[in-house]
């Protein structure tokens, strides 16, 4: 081998160093004939081992020193985080070039430090490309789209990076339209440039922001990507990933599967998973889920527990959760929601302390799920014992504003109104969601004047309404007869806070204006919606007329409500007992037997209602004429109350009589 000299000694140092043979750098760098080169190498190498110190030392030491060592050192410094320490490096430099400047800036804009950045780059008196793009990609990333517009806008020369960085911009802070509509300018300003990865991944994520209606801008762009030969970018498999995102989003779940099945990917393939369990597709998600079942990824097995639950196959949800090894909070807590979600609100009381046993502790969103529980049954104990395990295992002062919000809707809903007061008033933040709980437990618990009153503290708290405020206090009018209240905030939600009123809202005012005895201004009202009535408005309607089967209005009122009903939900059985019984309230018993017969011809049943008690902890079910228990013995027999010699607005069975069994 010839002599060594500088240049090989370089090189081969520069190749160990990139090679991670540090031990061979360090011996080859004693032996070596050194220049500023072979310094600046092996302070790289010291930074790139995150040996920031090491690397300051190294760089004392260095008989002498160009820019690029500086910038060395300072690019070293920022990749590790020590931003102060690079700062007092670019101060102390005899000389500074525009690399200096821009690996600052970028020091800055990665370690929280905008406004430093802004400071340098207007104390700059010479920028290029790489400054503005820096620039345009720190407001960007701290969500001043604006600012960063103004800046894109400035630039006196772009190229495809700029570009790219505003058009990220725009679609990571969900301006998707802005996104798409720069991408056509772009293409303009630089004709005979292709847009780079980032351009493309940025495109398929905007695409897929605006969903379903704009679907056919997606299939244009994967069609571009295919036709350009733009696949070719993708070295990493971000583009593909983003093509699935952006079929998912806008519910093209086959054309998602088509990109998985030519890239594939773990995560694109839960991504697709999740799309057809969002579309009510088990079956597909099933079979896809089988090709990954055996890597035991948790996202996977999550998402198919969560799927079967939400399609209310507890028991498939429960063979997957128990089959799935070493379970995280996440989906222990997906389990417990979706027996919640489906009504075992013993089991999911059950899980948590299996959760416990197995060494897991409960994330905070586990028991914000069991408080609804709690709050769901009226089960005031179980609720309260989740308080005081709260506050063992988390502090009695949680941050947490979603779990303080839970405690408040349990205790309202568990009847406890002071304690769920208590915790309101003792809470340092509050959100809209904390004030709409407070209010909605005062104005079940037929506490409007409190309501009211707490509403106006909301408004002068300077908290956004939304529409759900106005539903508890429009429940709250109607609770107290507040007809002219009730009224008055109904006008307010469009005319002074600009919230649309749903159909919830319109059904409250039905409500309000029925228990008030007024069933034909309620009937009346009706007829003021902007939308078509739907089942539940004449059933909520049919069900006041019940509530005033003495008034004068009552009957016909409850005929038309129920005749109505019955044409939109053909079997809704509530609907055909309901105008049996304005039928036999009205003394019309032959219309009544007509409609009793069609109800056997449909199959209509009544679904019995269900109440339920807590002893010793357990939830026992009562239901209406149920003899599926076994122990009979449990059973009492309750009057049936009927008014006007059985003419009253009740359903009446055969039997003067219900009879209860423990279930």
């Amino acid at each position: 081998m010839p002599e060594r000299n500088n240049v090989t000694c370089n090189a081969m140092l520069t190749g160990y160093v990139k090679c991670r043979r540090l031990s061979e750098a360090w011996s080859l760098f004693r032996e070596m004939p050194k220049n500023v080169v072979s310094w600046t190498v092996m302070v790289t190498a010291l930074c790139d081992e995150g040996r920031s110190e090491d690397a300051v030392e190294l760089f004392d030491e260095m008989p002498e020193r160009n820019v690029v060592s500086w910038n060395t050192l300072i690019t070293g410094l920022i990749k590790n985080g020590d931003i102060e320490k690079a700062k007092q490096v670019f101060d102390a430099m005899p000389s500074r070039d525009i690399v200096s400047w821009n690996a600052m800036i970028k020091g800055y804009i990665e370690n929280d430090g905008m406004e430093e950045a802004r400071i340098l780059f207007e104390s700059m008196s010479e920028k290029n490309v790489v400054t503005w793009t820096s620039m345009v990609y720190g407001y960007c990333r701290y969500g001043d789209v604006d600012e960063a517009y103004r800046l894109f806008c400035e630039m006196p020369e772009r190229n495809v990076v700029s570009w790219t960085a505003m058009i990220s911009g725009f679609a990571w802070n969900e301006y998707y339209r802005e996104a798409l509509l720069l991408f056509l300018d772009m293409k303009k300003d630089l004709d005979a440039v292709s847009p780079n990865g980032e351009t493309l991944i940025s495109l398929a994520y905007a695409c897929g922001g605006l969903g379903i209606g704009f679907r056919r801008l997606g299939e244009q762009l994967h069609a571009q990507v295919i036709f350009n030969g733009w696949e070719s970018v993708d070295h990493d498999g971000r583009l593909a990933k983003s093509l699935v995102h952006m079929y998912t989003s806008s519910g093209l779940i086959g054309s998602a599967h088509y990109v998985l099945n030519e890239s594939f990917d773990l995560q694109s393939c839960n991504i697709v998973i999740n799309g057809y369990l969002r579309v009510g597709n088990l079956e597909r998600a099933q079979t896809l889920f089988k090709n990954v079942e055996s890597l035991h990824d948790k996202v996977s097995w999550t998402s198919m527990i969560t799927g079967y639950l939400n399609a209310g196959d507890v028991s498939r949800a429960f063979e997957l959760f128990h089959k799935l090894h070493d379970k995280d909070g996440v989906t222990w807590t997906a389990m417990i929601s979706g027996l919640v979600q489906n009504e075992h609100f013993a089991e999911a009381a059950s899980l948590l302390s299996d959760m416990v046993r197995d060494g897991l502790k409960p994330l905070n969103s586990t028991y914000s799920v069991l408080l609804s529980s709690a709050g769901a049954t009226s089960n005031l104990d179980q609720g309260k014992h989740l308080h005081c395990v709260i506050a063992k295992t988390t502090g009695c002062y949680d941050p947490d504003l979603i779990l303080q919000n839970s405690l408040v809707s349990m205790y309202a809903k568990c009847g406890a109104i002071d304690d769920a007061y208590e915790i309101f008033s003792e809470m340092v933040v509050k959100d809209t969601v904390s004030w709409n709980s407070m209010i909605m437990g005062l104005s079940h618990h037929g506490l409007a004047d409190k309501a009211l009153k707490l509403f106006k503290e909301m408004l002068d708290s300077g908290m956004t309404l939304n529409s759900v405020t106005f539903l508890a206090l429009l429940s709250a009018c109607s609770h107290s007869g507040l007809i002219t209240k009730g009224l008055e905030l109904f006008k307010s939600m469009k005319e002074t806070y600009s919230i649309q009123p749903g159909i919830e809202h319109y059904i409250s005012m039905i409500d309000l204006l029925g228990r008030a005895g007024k069933l034909k201004e309620a009937e009346e009202f009706i007829s003021t919606m902007p939308f078509t009535p739907d089942h539940t408005v004449y059933g909520a309607l049919l069900g006041l007329c019940g509530l005033n089967w003495r008034d004068s209005d009552a009957g016909g009122v409850a005929e038309r409500a129920a005749t109505r009903l019955l044409e939109l939900d053909p079997v809704n059985g509530p609907g055909h007992v309901a105008l049996c019984n304005v039928y036999a309230g009205l003394g019309r018993h032959e219309m009544e037997k007509e409609m009793r017969k069609e109800m056997g011809l449909k199959g209509v049943k009544k679904r019995p209602g269900c109440s339920w008690i807590m002893v010793n902890g357990r939830a026992n079910v009562f239901l209406s004429g149920d003899k599926s228990d076994a122990c009979e013995a449990d059973h009492m027999t309750l009057p049936m109350f009927c008014g006007n010699n059985g003419n009253g607005m009740l359903e009446v069975e055969e039997e003067n009589h219900l009879t209860l069994y423990h279930n």
